[in-house]
């Protein structure tokens, strides 16, 4: 069988020495220029299965060049852009541009490679179609959410310093997760679900019985929602736009609703009035 073959555009010459070789050793085949210039070369006189390219080179924007270049000369190529961090309007110019996926840098290689062999796979003419709404994808993504959160808060200096087991400090969040995905799928656009809130209250509890102090509960909560936002931005091509305001709003209130009412359950474990109090602000 012939090797997959990939093109790899970065002007940073230390990456161009690192990354190809890797792949190599994974059984791709590597063709890798800096410029543009070479780039567009390669596409005109070579047949290629994958583009991986930086986003910006000598100019921002300059992978979605190549990747233009791509589409038009190779229709079946997989096309994946490299960046730091994917802003919306720049995955609305991808959407544009038909990318097939982004790679966050630094790009993790098993990340990279289960991708390849993933987008290689499901290749089909309207792949780059984007479909998908925010419940599904935390739906598809939980475990991996979870893990993430997970990371994060065993490497923070203060929480990972908890002597808690890794379900004591993640327990929680796959219900989290369907809970939000379900209230994304409502019909009532301003209403989180009375069973998140009580869920929230539980949790708040929970946290002061183990050890937290409201600093790391609320850093807790801003873990996950860290996750949970990284997962979204890095499906943002699959995303149906019409819809994405709209869920990240409901998500964004619903994730400060919930802390809004673990703050006060964890207060009120010391002092019984808060909750009575405060929870009479805050009915939805």
């Amino acid at each position: 069988m012939e090797p997959v073959r990939v093109l790899f555009v970065d002007d940073e010459a230390s990456i161009r020495l690192t990354l190809p070789e890797i792949l190599k050793q994974h059984g791709f085949s590597v063709t890798a220029v800096g410029t543009v210039a070479d780039a567009l070369a390669e596409i005109t006189f070579a047949q290629f299965d994958v583009l991986i390219s930086d986003l910006n080179m000598g100019h921002p924007g300059d992978g979605f060049t190549v990747v233009s270049a791509m589409r038009r000369t190779q229709p079946n190529c997989v096309t994946l852009i490299l960046t730091g961090y994917p802003g919306f309007e720049t995955a609305l110019e991808a959407i544009r541009n038909q990318v097939d996926g982004y790679l966050i840098k630094p790009a993790q290689i098993p990340t990279l490679v289960s991708l390849i062999e993933q987008k290689l796979k499901t290749r089909e003419p309207d792949a780059g179609a984007a479909t998908k709404r925010i419940a599904q994808i935390l739906r598809e993504n939980t475990f991996e959410i979870t893990q993430r959160a997970l990371n994060e808060m065993k490497s923070d200096a203060l929480l990972g310093k908890l002597p808690l087991a890794d379900e004591q400090r993640i327990e929680h969040l796959p219900r989290v997760l369907e809970e939000l995905a379900t209230m994304l799928e409502s019909a009532e656009p301003t209403r989180t679900m009375a069973s998140t809130l009580r869920a929230a209250q539980s949790l708040g509890i929970k946290q002061r019985q183990v050890g937290y102090t409201l600093s790391l509960l609320a850093t807790h909560v801003r873990l996950v929602g860290r996750a949970v936002n990284d997962i979204i931005h890095e499906n943002l091509m699959s995303l149906n736009l019409s819809y994405f305001m709209f869920d990240v709003k409901r998500l964004n209130d619903s994730l400060g609703l919930q802390l809004e009412h673990s703050l006060n359950a964890f207060l009120a474990a010391e002092h019984p009035t808060v909750l009575g109090d405060r929870s009479q602000d805050h009915k939805r």
